[in-house]
């Protein structure tokens, strides 16, 4: 029966929308039911909640997530995916993060991204959201050997749906450099696990062993030639690691 398959729910990033995930769901068997759902904001998810506040997107988002879902979000997705099992832990079977931290902004004693180059992306975006983005879609594919083609196939693939709306965008930058939610990751019961790149600009790799003081039993895989997107430049091995994480 359809009721009986299990549900994966991946998350997508920032800026970006639910065609990212095209070549992954081409590759799973059809013994899972898929939801890629938009963020609020995103793609076909052009309603969105004002204030754009953590707990009002997940109450949006909960909606559209089955109890006992396979949770898997890749770097804004990813933060998204962790709030979500703290909040709303019924509806979180597994979490699972590609290319994300419960704190993306650098700390003391934390790796992340600096302060400024989140400033840096917060005023672009206002002078000119497309260029923004298209600069995103570039940083998430350095340092893989197919760089350029990677974007592209990146670009095309967020292309098929309704832009983002802008208030959206902005909001969720600033989620990603306010929220700090390392005390909730440290306490979920859930089991954990994640996919990372060794060459990533946004989430340095060395963020890992700080996940692990934080999750002992959680199980992390560093893919060693991939960036911030690896199921995009290396989707085959990206995809036995889900399989695999789906059991």
């Amino acid at each position: 029966m359809n009721s009986d398959k299990p549900v994966l729910v991946l998350l997508h990033g920032w800026g970006v929308n639910q065609g990212v995930w095209r070549t992954i769901v081409a590759g799973l068997p059809d013994t899972i039911k898929i939801l890629t759902p938009d963020l609020p904001g995103f793609g076909n998810a052009t309603a969105f909640p004002l204030p754009y506040s953590l707990d009002a997107v997940l109450d949006f988002m909960a909606q559209d997530i089955p109890d006992n879902s396979y949770v898997a979000g890749w770097s804004l997705g990813g933060l998204l995916a962790i709030a979500l099992a703290a909040k709303y832990p019924r509806k979180v079977k597994r979490l699972a993060l590609i290319a994300a931290s419960p704190c993306f902004l650098a700390q003391q004693d934390w790796p992340g991204m600096s302060a400024a180059v989140m400033q840096q992306f917060a005023l672009s975006l206002k002078n000119n959201l497309p260029q923004t983005i298209d600069r995103f879609l570039a940083i998430q594919a350095m340092g893989s050997t197919s760089a350029r083609n990677d974007t592209k196939q990146l670009k095309q693939a967020i292309l098929a749906y309704p832009a983002p709306q802008a208030e959206a965008v902005e909001a969720a930058l600033q989620l990603l450099s306010q929220c700090d939610l390392r005390a909730e990751f440290s306490a979920l019961k859930q089991p954990v696990a994640g996919y990372f790149g060794r060459l990533d600009a946004l989430v340095p790799v060395s963020v890992v062993e700080k996940l692990k003081q934080l999750q002992p039993a959680a199980q992390f895989d560093i893919a060693g030639h991939a960036s911030h997107a690896p199921f995009i430049s290396h989707p085959d091995s990206f995809l036995i690691w889900l399989r695999s994480w789906l059991g």
